[in-house]
């Protein structure tokens, strides 16, 4: 009861000495307390978003002067990189290349069985057992001392899932390149390169008075149309119906795009046939799918090739396949003797979706004009701010 009263006592004596009406001052204190639960909020949001990207907080986009444009609402990105399916191909296999003239054997230390050759020479490494020195199997009874062989990186670029129909066009830039801050002028020497393979998105486009088109890839920065392969929405092919899988290989600027009917649902770059060996264009039906695939031809001292296991490889006209290519990085740029070369990781996404069709996989190849972007979006570009929104 004593340590009540004196609380009492305590109380009415703080209530007297405030100057306002005890009904006042409650609905002071009720006004502090929500004030303060306000500002608690306020630091928590500013803590979150200090570690949250733009396009993370909210429904962003880079607009074409380099600022993120939000609307508040979450959704999905249009963009995100391929998930590896199980069983991928891309842990399993280990490739490698074998010198000029170096002869295959039977076993570690025996008898020739393949005479040593000139080419592009690929194999698969399947076992290595120390035999008086480091050897590989590189079939079923196939052997290579170490020496003669150099184990490839296989490459790790891929293109992208496209969750929701674009808005702009995109690509990737094939070179290390410096933008520049108008078309047609040399970079600054201060501006810093941006790496190959670095995605991009067009937000102007501008004829550089150089004989070349020229690109705004946001913030100021424009780069010349010889460094970078790019993608558009393109209409579905008559022959192929509404709810039909297809792929559309663009020769000029060396990228494909997935489709399911009219919604593009991937895209990534290419390498098609040399000059000399071309890719023919054409609409065209994949007839054959192989896992992994032997593929040589050619002429010794010339263009001969001989590569083991090929992955993914969907053939639409007679010997020419899309496929994934393990043995090279230069993917934007033609280099096969007539297949459509695909990052590995692209072609075994492709021929996993492929699986799921209705149909045989259409494949349309065709080459689109160099000034096509110029022409398509020049002015809507302008006359929109840089901002796209382009129904086809």
């Amino acid at each position: 009861m004593l340590n009540s009263t004196t609380r009492d006592q305590s109380a009415e004596v703080d209530a007297r000495c405030l100057p306002w009406h005890d009904g006042v001052e409650v609905a002071m204190i009720g006004i502090m307390k929500g004030l303060l639960s306000v500002i608690l909020f306020a630091l928590m949001l500013v803590g979150l978003l200090a570690f949250a990207s733009p396009a993370e907080a909210a429904n962003c986009s880079l607009n074409y002067a380099g600022a993120y444009v939000c609307d508040g609402r979450q959704r999905q990105t249009v963009f995100s990189a391929p998930r590896y399916p199980y069983g991928s191909l891309f842990f399993s296999r280990t490739y490698a290349w074998l010198d000029d003239g170096a002869p295959v054997y039977n076993q570690p230390g025996g008898e020739e069985v393949v005479a040593g050759t000139e080419g592009i020479l690929y194999y698969t490494i399947e076992e290595t057992v120390d035999a008086g020195g480091l050897w590989y199997r590189v079939g079923r009874n196939w052997w290579v001392p170490a020496e003669t062989m150099h184990v490839v990186d296989t490459p790790r670029f891929s293109g992208v899932v496209v969750n929701d129909q674009p808005e702009r066009p995109f690509g990737w830039l094939l070179h290390n390149v410096r933008p520049t801050a108008a078309p047609g002028i040399e970079p600054a020497e201060e501006t810093e390169r941006l790496p190959r393979y670095t995605f991009v998105e067009i937000y102007g486009v501008a004829d550089g008075g150089d004989d070349w088109v020229w690109y705004d890839i946001g913030g100021g920065r424009w780069i010349q149309q010889t460094y970078v392969a790019l993608i558009d929405v393109s209409p579905r092919p008559e022959e192929v119906a509404k709810h039909e899988f297809w792929v559309e290989v663009d020769l000029y600027e060396q990228t494909f795009a997935a489709y399911e009917g009219d919604r593009m649902v991937y895209a990534g770059l290419v390498s098609s046939g040399l000059d000399r060996f071309p890719t023919n264009e054409g609409i065209f039906q994949v007839y054959a799918r192989n896992r992994e695939w032997l593929m040589y031809g050619g002429e010794v001292g010339d263009d001969y090739y001989y590569l083991q296991d090929v992955p993914h490889t969907m053939f639409f006209d007679d010997d020419i396949a899309l496929h994934g290519a393990y043995w090279h990085n230069d993917f934007g740029t033609q280099r096969s003797h007539g297949c459509v070369n695909m990052p590995p990781r692209d072609a075994e996404w492709v021929w996993y979706w492929s699986e799921q069709a209705p149909n045989d996989l259409w494949v349309w190849v065709h080459s689109s004009a160099p000034d096509y972007f110029l022409q398509e979006y020049g002015d809507a570009l302008a006359n929109n701010a840089g901002l796209l929104n382009h129904a086809r």
